[in-house]
């Protein structure tokens, strides 16, 4: 069967694929954030995955706000890099896996969790960014990608318990597809950041690394962290840290830490990583 062998949790800083795509990587400001991913890329190389789940927000590229759905599932061959105003990232097309998908999506479904269905869609660096940051920049990705984009823009958003029990359901699902995959989930986003209004700029270290504590030890706890928490902690963006309770979700209880790294600042924003590997 499928199995989930280990989740990964990042940020995705779009200045981050723009420093990459320009050549800055190396900069004096830069440098110290791509080294925290040195080790991860030997990581996912030595791993190799099949496919990776890969929790996300779309930033108004696909959905506008005219149609925002709380959940939703690529099961596309393919997705194009969007062009988000300055023309698409000099990335490759994100090859999709349609076929776990669709049973993704069935099982989820009648689990009682409403998934939209994605069959075309362009995906922003919410998504790319994490694929850089992990694989470098290759010619071809080197794994497959099954997006799930959910809604950390328009209020309201999806409960932290809520994406932390759909990670549960996802587990579920990959483990009845028939098919011998190894397969990861990836929740992206965060840590701290406000990007308008009079807390424009806020940071909250001390606060982002007792929640990267609780989210490795007591998963449970952080799951019923409300909303306004968020937003008072860590900022109005910071809720985009729900998306990594579903990659928690899906893994063991009690998991293993093979690299965690915090960095501030990356564009007024902090970033945090973390691979946390099943012991099974």
């Amino acid at each position: 069967m499928a199995r989930i062998t280990a989740g990964v949790a990042t940020s995705h800083v779009p200045a981050i694929g723009a420093a990459i795509d320009n050549g800055r990587a190396g900069d004096p400001y830069w440098r110290p954030v791509f080294s925290g991913y040195e080790f991860s890329k030997q990581w996912l190389a030595a791993a190799k995955p099949d496919v990776v789940l890969l929790v996300y927000n779309d930033h108004a590229t696909a959905f506008s706000l005219d149609i925002v759905p709380t959940f939703a599932i690529g099961c596309a061959p393919d997705f194009p890099p969007a062009d988000e105003g300055w023309g698409p990232r000099p990335v490759p097309r994100v090859e999709g896996h349609p076929e776990l998908a669709a049973h993704v999506t069935q099982s989820v479904i009648q689990q009682d969790f409403d998934l939209t269905i994605i069959n075309k869609m362009d995906v922003d660096h919410g998504l790319t960014v994490p694929l850089s940051l992990m694989c470098g920049q290759p010619e071809r990705w080197p794994v497959r990608v099954i997006p799930l984009a959910v809604n950390v823009v328009l209020y309201p958003p999806p409960s932290g318990r809520r994406c932390y029990e759909l990670g549960k359901a996802i587990r579920r699902a990959v483990e009845s597809f028939d098919d011998d995959l190894d397969v990861q989930i990836w929740g992206t986003g965060g840590m701290s950041h406000q990007l308008q209004g009079p807390r424009a700029g806020l940071i909250n270290q001390e606060w982002d690394n007792r929640w990267l504590d609780r989210l490795i030890d007591d998963p449970e706890t952080v799951s019923r962290i409300p909303h306004i928490e968020y937003v008072r902690e860590a900022g109005s963006e910071g809720i985009e840290l729900v998306m990594w309770l579903v990659m928690r979700g899906a893994l063991d209880p009690r998991v293993r830490v093979t690299h965690r790294f915090y960095h501030v600042p990356a564009s007024n924003t902090a970033v945090g990583h973390l691979i946390l590997e099943n012991d099974g």
